[in-house]
């Protein structure tokens, strides 16, 4: 709900009841009036819950609660003093909130209030339970229209009122798809790259118009259908042609003989109508009709939110073209997971304090000086897509900004605005985007989100404000932003803080030219290869912000602060100075576009400096504070456990784990089970080398699949049969297409894998992937007969030990803490293992695990028709593993020193790195 309409929905709630009151007949109707009306909840019943019981030493009911935004009321009827002491069935004198505080201390932990309001009706007494003995916030209900904001609290400041925006932005999405695809058709070669610029400018253009149509901007609403209305299709590109000359014309240098329908038509400025080399087609009725009916008179584009629809706009592109770029658009509640704890939440408490200075005139000072340093505020976004990072937080600030114009003019009416009124300019937004029609996109979502806020101050104070010409410039810079000097981008300007989601981008998916940026960005590295490409950002940022008190916070691929990346990015980072202040743990990420992309992520904010606040670690909707976060995002020292490590850092009596034997084949010596039996029934004499082959599918769902193994076989038991030389044939070939040398060279031994590491007795198989989902990668033994892929890792001659160990909690919060991902699922790897500080246990320790071990194998036994994708779905595991895998725990755990029962994984973490130091001295 804009500003506006909530201070016109507000004042209708005051009047509607400043005369009624009961509290046994309106309680209800008040507050379910108030949440749909002035707050904009659309299902209100569904949000507050009336007359919830709860036992005193006898049953009473709340009048009302929110759980959403943790809020109690207790309703008095008109006139009723909110002060004094009312007395109770048991015959004691309680006020309004000593009832309510007496209800709450009644409550499970979970449901305790974060707020109390206590009201009659004509007074709301708001009850901050952080500091329970502290005075109530007195809102008159007369005040309401202009402080309605001081009760925000009781909704989700993201939640209900942003569904509209989503729906209405999606449609806007939509429809600028068909007319992008319309355009698309009208040019005579639409894949040229001066074509592909024009209908990405052109169709900027067209959006601009509608929405300024609707918003008002224009002068009267309808004009650009009302103008274009007029022509046929076939003179429609003329049309166009003429109004957006006109549009980039100042009025005093205009045709003084001008049409009159273009005449009254504003001059924009900002160079959004510059580009005359703009190439406007021919219009097909068709055309005509989406513009005119569906886009301009069916849709109002008034109610877009420009943090929203940039994102969707964007989506209209290629989708080739969006995953070539590794672009992937951020929702607004991801946006705020980096704004929020970075700056905004910050900037929020403050003025909630100010608010609540009851003298004037040190209100009104210290709320002129928040404003004026809202207005010094730099951001700066070096990959900013459509801007949609950028636009929220500058929405964000304006919205906070427009708090404290209200503060300051309250119900002053302005006849004349003075220029500094408004301090927050989108000139304090600077960003670099390297695709052409994002920075058209992202201009024109600032713009949008300007001319919507100026709206809702002039509704402030009463006065017109006019948006156009445009008088402000957006700082979006096309380019590259890894070659770009980024300190000229800014023109010199002291960057507060750099934001964002820089492109996502595994190594094995890399161009030349990204590769060649990585060349760039890591100058001073000696070894980046398999880094993202998202890791560039982050050096070039840590070597921008040196000696400055900027502060940066990206949305990340998750690989970065795991596996091999973590130990090769952060160490270097770390001797920069570069601190992390927050961090969200993996999460899966969300996003507004319409096809949305599906990876796991985490969010770091960091800066080059150390800060003597308690840093913010978030997982699973928790926020703890820590005293330091390392490059694992947990809350131990910094480790960084040895890449490509090969033997124990425990000792030689723990054999070498190794990937399983690799085929390179192009799938021609792999057999199902069907192909399997028919070759054997043609073929006897295929059955001594047609072996079992498991890899990490196979192995934990029990998926029967077979390879042809010719390691040690004569050639006079297979050149005899034509399948079998049919496929060494094709792996020939297939082989020699490949660009790698070695792959190339085996084209002359087709028989055999690639890569043999078959053990010659039976073997611990791990698999080389794991749901995240399981508490603990299943393993298991198999034996020399049954042949290992890549995909699995192998220990031959594990112990039964070994195996209680490694399946044990302690080993999956180690392997947990720095592994790599695939996108969420563990993926194992043997610098896992190699570098897992194991116990130092005694005869009778070793015994216990062993025997907890067996009890593990023996659980799984019970049920030989399920997998162990069965046996470890978490949802379904049978109580015999269940206890089994606890009795396991427990025996390790002891082995280490610690016990199940207040042991958290981070203690349990944080002793094992710290065995790993130890170890590695």
């Amino acid at each position: 709900m804009k500003e506006a309409d909530q201070k016109r929905a507000a004042t209708a709630f005051v009047k509607r009841w400043q005369d009624r009151g009961n509290e046994r007949q309106d309680s209800q109707t008040f507050w379910l009036d108030l949440l749909e009306t002035v707050y904009d909840i659309p299902n209100p019943g569904e949000y507050i819950s009336f007359e919830d019981r709860v036992m005193l030493d006898h049953t009473s009911f709340i009048d009302g609660f929110i759980d959403t935004t943790k809020v109690l009321i207790e309703q008095k009827g008109r006139n009723k003093s909110l002060f004094d002491g009312i007395r109770q069935s048991d015959g004691s004198l309680l006020s309004p909130f000593e009832q309510a505080k007496r209800y709450s201390a009644n409550l499970p932990y979970s449901k305790r209030p974060r707020w109390i309001i206590t009201s009659n009706f004509t007074q709301f007494f708001v009850y901050d339970m952080e500091q329970p003995n502290g005075e109530p916030a007195v809102i008159q209900l007369k005040d309401l229209p202009t402080e309605y904001y001081r009760l925000d609290f009781i909704v989700d400041q993201l939640n209900p009122h942003l569904d509209k925006e989503m729906e209405v932005s999606m449609q806007a999405g939509e429809l600028v798809g068909k007319i992008y695809d319309e355009l698309f058709t009208q040019y005579r070669d639409p894949t040229n790259a001066s074509s592909q610029r024009s209908i990405n400018e052109l169709s900027v253009r067209l959006v601009f118009c509608l929405y300024a149509e609707d918003a008002g901007i224009f002068g009267r609403h309808g004009m650009f259908h009302d103008y274009l209305n007029e022509f046929e299709t076939r003179h429609l590109r003329t049309a166009l042609i003429d109004l957006f000359r006109v549009l980039d014309t100042p009025i005093d240098k205009r045709d003084p003989y001008l049409e009159e329908q273009l005449a009254e038509f504003p001059y924009v400025n900002g160079g959004m109508f510059a580009n005359e080399e703009v190439e406007i087609p021919q219009f097909t009725d068709s055309l005509r009709a989406l513009i005119l009916d569906q886009a301009s008179k069916e849709f109002d584009w008034s109610e877009i939110s420009p943090t929203i629809f940039g994102a969707v706009f964007e989506s209209t592109l290629n989708p080739d073209t969006r995953r070539e770029g590794g672009m992937h658009y951020t929702s607004i509640a991801n946006i705020h997971k980096v704004i929020d704890p970075m700056f905004l939440d910050g900037l929020r408490d403050e003025l909630t304090e100010i608010k609540q200075i009851k003298q004037r005139k040190t209100m009104i000072q210290r709320a002129t000086d928040f404003q004026d340093r809202l207005g010094k505020l730099r951001f700066f976004d070096p990959a900013c897509g459509s801007g949609n990072f950028l636009t929220e937080t500058y929405l964000s600030l304006r919205k906070l900004e427009n708090q404290v114009i209200s503060l300051i003019y309250g119900n002053e009416s302005m006849l004349a605005v003075d220029d500094d009124l408004i301090k927050v300019s989108i000139q304090q937004f600077y960003g670099i985007e390297i695709n052409d029609f994002a920075v058209s996109v992202g201009k024109t979502a600032l713009w949008i989100a300007e001319s919507q806020m100026m709206e809702e101050t002039a509704a402030i104070v009463y006065a017109n404000m006019d948006f156009l010409p445009l008088k402000t410039y957006t700082n979006i810079t096309e380019g590259n932003a890894i070659r770009l000097d980024w300190e000229t981008v800014v023109g010199g300007e002291r960057i507060t803080y750099i934001i964002g989601n820089p492109p996502f981008y595994g190594h094995e998916k890399r161009t030349r030219a990204q590769a060649a940026d990585m060349d760039i960005a890591f100058h001073d590295f000696t070894k980046y290869g398999k880094l993202d490409y998202v890791a560039a950002w982050y050096n070039k940022a840590a070597d921008f912000i040196q000696g400055k008190t900027t502060e940066v916070a990206f949305v990340s691929t998750n690989s970065i602060t795991q596996g091999e990346q973590a130990p090769t990015l952060w160490p270097k980072l770390f001797e920069k100075g570069i601190e992390i202040q927050f961090a969200y743990r993996t999460f899966r990420w969300s996003s507004e576009a319409k096809e949305k992309a599906q990876v796991h992520v985490v969010i770091i904010g960091f800066t080059s400096y150390p800060r003597k606040e308690k840093k913010r670690l978030y997982e699973g909707g928790q926020m703890k504070l820590v005293d330091h976060i390392n490059a694992y995002l947990t809350a131990e020292a910094d480790v960084f456990p040895q890449p490509r490590r090969k033997t124990s850092i425990s000792g030689t009596n723990f054999p070498v784990m190794s990937k399983g034997s690799q085929p390179t084949d192009g799938g021609n010596l792999i057999l199902s089970p069907k192909e399997r039996a028919a070759l054997i029934k043609q073929y006897p004499q295929t059955e001594s080398y047609i072996r079992r082959y498991v890899g990490s599918r196979d192995f934990i769902n029990n998926v029967e699949r077979y390879c042809i193994w010719l390691k040690g076989v004569s050639p006079s038991q297979f050149r005899s049969v034509p399948p079998i030389m049919e496929r060494l044939a094709a792996v020939t070939e297939a082989r020699l297409k490949s660009p790698t040398p070695s792959v190339k060279a085996l084209a002359e031994m087709p028989m055999l894998f690639t890569e043999i590491r078959q053990p010659d007795s039976n073997y611990l198989a791990v698999p080389e992937v794991s749901s995240e989902n399981r508490r603990y990668v299943p393993m298991g033994w198999m034996s020399p007969e049954i042949i290992a892929s890549n995909k699995l890792y192998l220990v031959p001659n594990a112990s039964l030990y070994m195996f209680g160990v490694m399946t044990s909690n302690v080993h999956m919060a180690w392997m947990r803490a720095v592994a790599g991902r695939m996108k969420s699922d563990y993926s194992y790897s043997p610098t896992v293992y190699a570098n897992f500080p194991w116990p130092e246990v005694d005869d009778k320790q070793k015994t216990q695990i062993e025997q907890t071990a067996q009890g593990i194998l023996d659980a799984r036994k019970l049920y030989p028709d399920s997998s162990l994708a069965d046996l470890y779905d978490p949802l379904a595991t049978v109580p015999e593993l269940r206890k089994a895998h606890q009795d396991n725990d427990r025996a390790v755990m002891r082995a280490y020193g610690l016990t199940i029962k207040g042991t958290t994984e981070s203690d349990t973490v944080a002793m094992l790195f710290e065995r790993y130091r130890q170890l590695t001295k």
